[in-house]
């Protein structure tokens, strides 16, 4: 049973759908004028994990979700009308259309990083001009809209219930807000659905002459024609309630009577960073594109949305980016090479209560510490998490069990062949060569390498050996109570400085107070002693055989407090 909490009615209520058949969702889409910022992003993933509920309840056949790109705007004509006028070949209408299938190719690309299915449908604005000026001419007909000088507007006190969504009566909306009184207005709350177009401008032939329509029409015949005159579900940001889907409701009602326009409202609420509104006056503007540029990968951006109910401001911060990302390495280290099995059913119980993501994302964690990996898998797929689809951002280990059969992406190929061609390759090379084949193996990029010849890689393998394991003797008997947590650990990293310097380091005693906090459930001590190391690039994994360290790609023993490195060996501790 899925409960969701009704913007229309103020209460959270049972999800019934029209016809199950046929579940129907709307969510208002971006004005694709430039690139997507954070915020457009956020209704954007949360209204992706409903769509994935619904798919998962009612059957990926069976729902139906259409999400909108308003290409008639203000700033995409300024674009194109610059282009015109810089020389650039077409008419203005052809113009606009190259500059918005530019910045829909943008917003696809940033939207598909952060894992959002896209939906069945993503009509242009400018694809339905025609079905706008019929509703249009229906309303006139009808008495709820009336023409002058060359614009139609909507008659707002012809709608009586007008303000239900929000809340607001019209006379109080007038009091307390800044409306245009425009000499073409019979009323100061009336909106437009129509307004005329200069030779700067783009437009169309309508009965009222040469225009373009209102933002708000634009979404209610849109919706109309893909999804009937009453759907399920009408989602967008809280910003957008009042008065654009106030106005929706009110065009869509009268023009369609035998409706009801959308059974749901979903709004979610805005989103700050680092505690504040973002805002380019203030440097904390970013797009979808600039984090993704940064280097922070698409999953962890909706990590850090999930983290936040949708009904509650979210802020994003950088640290819990490097939160989320930490997470996220950990289980997709615990669910790789594992196929997802079956979704909890406490995790689908806590999404289906008004999509509490945030809850499922601290009930996902303890799946993880239960090591049960196909169901944590499932279970985050269903928020649209440890997909394959996001690619290999996270640093991973790839068991390669037999050199034979390596395959071509592997990094090992560059150190079989330096081995291969130089036989003076150093110690280093030679371990990292044999741990790339070994159980734990190392992915970094791709090299553009063909494999060897077999024969002569068979010889370097056996020379690579016989280094090794003159050196892990070495290893064994200087640093045994080190390599009883090292045991997992990657060779190539465990040279002669590196150990003193995790010696001095007290990786030891460390080991022994998380093995302690947890026997004693103070968790909050053991995790803080998890971040200790992985601050300083290495990773705790908790096995059968218990607790032991495991290399990041990014340690590096020099990034240890210098106060630990500058201590002499055999210092008291």
């Amino acid at each position: 049973m899925i409960r969701l909490h009704n913007t229309k009615t103020r209460r959270k209520e049972t999800f019934r759908p029209l016809d199950p058949q046929n579940v129907r969702m709307y969510l208002c889409g971006p004005t694709v004028y430039d690139r997507a910022h954070l915020g457009n992003a956020r209704p954007v993933v949360v209204f992706d994990v409903l769509y994935r509920l619904l798919r998962h309840v009612y059957g990926a056949d069976h729902v139906t979700y259409v999400r909108n790109f308003t290409d008639v705007d203000d700033k995409i004509n300024a674009t194109a009308l610059a282009r015109k006028e810089a020389g650039a070949p077409g008419t203005l209408e052809e113009l606009i259309r190259a500059r918005t299938e530019e910045t829909i190719g943008w917003y696809h690309a940033d939207m598909d990083a952060l894992g959002a299915l896209r939906p069945d449908h993503e009509p242009r604005a400018t694809d339905y001009i025609g079905a706008m000026i019929t509703m249009i001419a229906d309303l006139i007909t009808r008495g709820h809209a009336y023409a002058k000088d060359g614009h139609v507007l909507f008659r707002v006190r012809s709608y009586t219930e007008y303000g239900a969504l929000s809340g607001r009566s019209v006379d109080d909306m007038i009091a307390g807000a800044r409306v245009e009184v425009a000499p073409f207005k019979e009323d100061p709350m009336d909106f437009v659905l129509w307004k005329p177009s200069d030779d700067d401008l783009p437009g169309w032939d309508s009965p009222w002459g040469r225009g373009r329509p209102g933002w708000h029409i634009e979404c209610s015949a849109m919706s109309y024609k893909l999804l009937g005159a009453s759907f399920d579900i009408h989602a967008g940001g809280i910003d957008l309630q009042f008065p654009h889907h106030e106005n929706e409701i009110a065009q869509s009602c009268c023009a369609h009577p035998e409706g009801g326009f959308a059974n749901f409202w979903l709004h979610n609420e805005m989103l700050q960073v680092e505690g504040k509104k973002m805002s380019k006056s203030l440097g904390n503007f970013f797009t979808v594109r600039n984090l993704l540029d940064q280097g922070i990968p698409g999953e962890v951006i909706r990590f850090v949305f999930l983290q936040t109910h949708y009904g509650k401001p979210m802020d994003w911060t950088a640290e819990k980016a490097a939160q989320a990302q930490a997470t996220l390495h950990r289980w997709r280290q615990l669910t790789e090479f594992v196929k997802p099995t079956t979704p909890s059913k406490k995790i689908l119980q806590i999404i289906s209560d008004d999509l509490n993501t945030a809850e499922a994302i601290a009930e996902l964690s303890k799946i993880a510490e239960r090591k049960d990996a196909g169901v944590l898998k499932a279970s985050a797929n269903i928020l649209g998490l440890l997909e394959d689809e996001f690619g290999d951002w996270s640093w991973r280990r790839r068991p390669v069990k037999d050199f034979r059969n390596i395959p071509e992406w592997h990094p090992s190929q560059a150190w079989i062949a330096k081995l291969v061609t130089d036989s003076t390759a150093n110690i280093q090379g030679a371990i990292r060569a044999i741990n790339s084949v070994g159980i734990k193996a190392f992915s970094f990029p791709k090299y553009d390498f063909k494999l060897p010849d077999m024969r002569i890689m068979n010889e370097s393998f056996l020379n690579a050996i016989r280094k090794m394991t003159q050196h892990l003797d070495y290893i064994n008997s200087e640093y045994a109570e080190e390599m009883q947590f090292l045991g997992n650990a990657t060779f190539d990293k465990l040279d002669e400085q590196t150990l003193k310097a995790l010696r001095a380091f007290g990786l030891v005693d460390l080991m022994r107070q998380r093995a302690e906090a947890k026997v004693d459930k103070d968790y909050f001590k053991a995790d803080a002693i998890r971040d200790v190391f992985e601050n300083a690039g290495m990773r705790v994994v908790d096995t059968n055989n218990g607790p032991s360290i495991e290399f990041m790609d990014c340690f590096d023993f020099s990034s240890l407090p210098k106060s630990i490195l500058n201590r002499e060996e055999g210092d008291d501790e």
